[in-house]
């Protein structure tokens, strides 16, 4: 429902500067300086929570939600702070080859990877436990009744991963394609894809 709201009107700001100007005048404050000529953040947001929530199972889909929320901020904010202290990351993603973003630094994959992991470690250690979820990860039998990785041994491995791929996710430049669509998509993939 916020898509038809939030859509129409970042197609006239867009394209009626009267309207823009209103617009900003009310919301500019909750927006990038590099989206005032471009897709509002927000609707690529929406669309990433739509997309995890309708393909994932709910605990895979409530943690990309959490990792695109806070390690996204986390990586950002960090990033703005300290990443002139650390060295910029690469062009591309070693052995994979992806391409990451120039303006990327060290200290923000750091802050992401980080958060994504603690939120994995979080989320299967202890909240899925509270609500009616039937989580993909459980204590007992790992990944959906694998075994392998069961426990802590198994949670910690689940979470270094989980934060490794949140960081180069947020990281990666992928064109026009805004991270807050593809954070989500990207940051727990790997949990679903062990999924019967």
């Amino acid at each position: 429902m916020a898509l038809c709201v939030i859509v129409p009107a970042d197609v006239l700001r867009l394209h009626h500067s009267g309207f823009e100007r209103t617009y900003e005048k009310y919301l500019g404050f909750l927006m990038r300086e590099s989206e005032k000529k471009a897709t509002n953040g927000v609707i690529w947001y929406i669309l990433g929570v739509i997309w995890v929530l309708s393909l994932y199972p709910l605990d895979i889909a409530v943690v990309s939600i959490l990792i695109l929320s806070w390690a996204d901020t986390a990586a950002s904010t960090i990033g703005r702070l300290w990443g002139r202290y650390t060295p910029r990351l690469p062009a591309r993603v070693p052995i994979l080859g992806l391409p990451l973003a120039p303006r990327k630094s060290v200290a923000g994959f750091i802050a992401g990877s980080v958060t994504g992991a603690l939120i994995t470690a979080g989320f299967w250690g202890g909240l899925s436990t509270l609500g009616n979820i039937q989580p993909v990860w459980s204590w007992n039998s790992g990944i959906t009744g694998t075994g392998v990785l069961a426990g802590w041994m198994g949670l910690g491995i689940i979470s270094v991963v989980a934060g490794v791929i949140s960081g180069v996710a947020e990281a990666l430049d992928l064109g026009s394609l805004d991270d807050n669509l593809t954070l989500p998509i990207i940051s727990v993939k790997d949990a679903s894809d062990d999924k019967p």
